[in-house]
Order: C-alpha cells, then structure tokens, then sequence
C-alpha cells in the first residue's frame, strides 16, 4: 500500500527497532548491509527504507540517506544501466526515528541514458533532493588522470589514526600537518555481488570524508582534531561521478581538498582511488560552516 502518516504523523513503513516494532532507532552497528539498503515497495516508484542511529545522536547519515535514494532511483532503471553521476541537496536533517520514504519520478528513457529524480520524505517533509543518472555500456577510450600520491601510507599503516565510526564505516587518516588531508575509507560489511550495492556502497562512504577539509582555509584553524567544536557545521549538497565499478569493501583513498570558503560555505572535492591504483570516482560537496556560538 503506498506510504503514508501514521496517527502520529510519522512516515509509515519497516519497523524502527527489530526487537519492539516501535520507533526507536537500531544503532548503526547492529545492523546488516542488507537490513540498510533494504527497500520496501509503497506504491508505484515509492520505496521505504529504515534508518539507523548513528554516534553523534538524533541526525541521520547524509551518506545514508544519498545511498538508499540512489538505490531507489537504480530500481526503477534497466539492470544493463549503471549509475555514472548523482547530485543531491540535503534539504533538512532527517531522524533516525522514522522511516523515509523515497518517491522517484522517471524524467527520461533515452537511447543510452536514463535519468531520475527522487525526493526523500519523512513526516516533517522532504530532507533530500536527488538526481541520477544511469549510462548503457559504452566500449569507448578509458583514460585514467589522478594517481595514488607518491609516497602515500598504505590504509593498514599503523601511524594512521583511526577515526572510524559504527563498525559499518572505516577511516584512517592522515595527520594534516604531515600528509594533508585525505583518507582511506572502506564499507566493512557483507554487500555480496549486486552492482547496484556496490554503486550505493561507494556513495555511502563519500559522504565520511568533507568536514575535515572544509574547516582546513578557515582563519581559525589550527589543528583537525582538535578544532572541531570551534565549528558548527552541516553538508549542504553533494556529488558523486562513478568512473569505474569497485567494490566498496575495498580500500579507497579520498584525495580530500579544498577550493573554496566564503558565506559560511567550504567546497570541498576529492578523487576516489582504490588501493591498487584505480581511479574509481570523483566527488564535491558543500559545507555549512559557522564559528561555534558560545553557550548562554
């Protein structure tokens, strides 16, 4: 039946908690792949899909929230088509308390590529934006342009720090006083063999990487780890171009860096490259970023 607000107001759809059916979140760490990316059928081109409680409390993962979209978008597309570009705008914060709903509009089925727009919705409205676009196989010249760094520590170094969260997502990074700003990132979870996940993993994780670098032009930096509480901040939008398939559980390196900051927004862009030397992606997002207000 298609989706729709319970008596509280709330997104009807999978049960928040698997043990009471009621609305309190499932930490990130309890969780499958599979249970994350599961979408359930609401009506014609409408999914629903759970969230899950992350670290920092009551905000859902934008990388969640990107990933099921796109993974809606995908269903509604020929399996021979595979995403090469997403771009998103995070409209509002969504709750790890209700499910979202995810409704795609079909624009275009041309000769080679198929394009989709999905607005993801939970009781308060929508919380994302998102456009994709899906590409034919094309037997054309395959250029590779960014590099592994010479030099780069491999993921595995012990020096690196671990600034993993969940047992969902893993990230090391380098110290931005020797090594810049980048950082390994990799999908710890069972994802099987769809390419569909793979494509969704893969934007599940570019979102772990931005807030760092953003913060790097600001006058007030000092040092990445400790100048977080300086900052408020929030993603704004985000982009992702899939070059060539990978799969997500593999070592990335997310050559972060910054481009520009004015208005309270950073820019930030990276090149995705597996361990073995693959370029896989490219991404950009924009950050909020306002000096931290001092408490009353």
């Amino acid at each position: 039946m298609p989706a729709s607000a319970d008596a509280t107001g709330r997104v009807a759809g999978p049960a928040q908690s698997r043990d009471t059916g009621g609305v309190s979140p499932t930490p990130i760490h309890e969780l499958e792949f599979a249970e994350l990316f599961h979408l359930e059928p609401h009506g014609p081109d409408t999914y629903v899909a759970i969230g899950a409680l992350y670290p920092w409390g009551e905000r859902l993962y934008g990388g969640q929230i990107v990933a099921q979209a796109l993974k809606a978008a995908a269903i509604t597309v020929d399996e021979a088509r595979t995403a090469h570009s997403l771009h998103s705008y995070f409209i509002r914060a969504g709750s790890p308390r209700e499910p979202v709903r995810y409704e795609v509009e079909r624009l275009r089925d041309g000769r080679s590529f198929s394009t989709r727009q999905v607005v993801a919705r939970q009781s308060g409205g929508a919380i994302l934006n998102l456009s994709a676009s899906f590409q034919v196989a094309e037997d054309e010249a395959d250029v590779q342009v960014a590099q592994l760094p010479d030099g780069l520590v491999p993921p595995t170094e012990p020096s690196l720090r671990d600034n993993s969260w969940g047992a969902m997502l893993q990230r090391v990074e380098t110290d931005p006083e020797h090594g810049g700003l980048g950082c390994w990132m990799r999908l710890d979870a069972n994802i099987g063999d769809s390419p569909i996940d793979h494509v969704c993993g893969l934007a599940f994780i570019s979102d772990g990487a931005p807030a760092r670098a953003a913060r790097s032009p600001h006058p007030d930096f000092e040092n990445a780890r400790r100048d977080r509480r300086k900052f408020q901040g929030a993603s704004l939008d985000h982009s992702v171009w899939f070059h060539r398939p990978s799969r997500p559980d593999a070592w990335h390196w997310f050559d972060t860096k910054a481009h520009a900051l004015s208005g309270g927004r950073g820019l930030v862009t990276a090149d995705i490259i597996r361990e073995d030397g693959t370029e896989v992606g490219t991404f950009s997002q924009q950050v909020l970023l306002r000096r931290a207000r001092p408490k009353s």
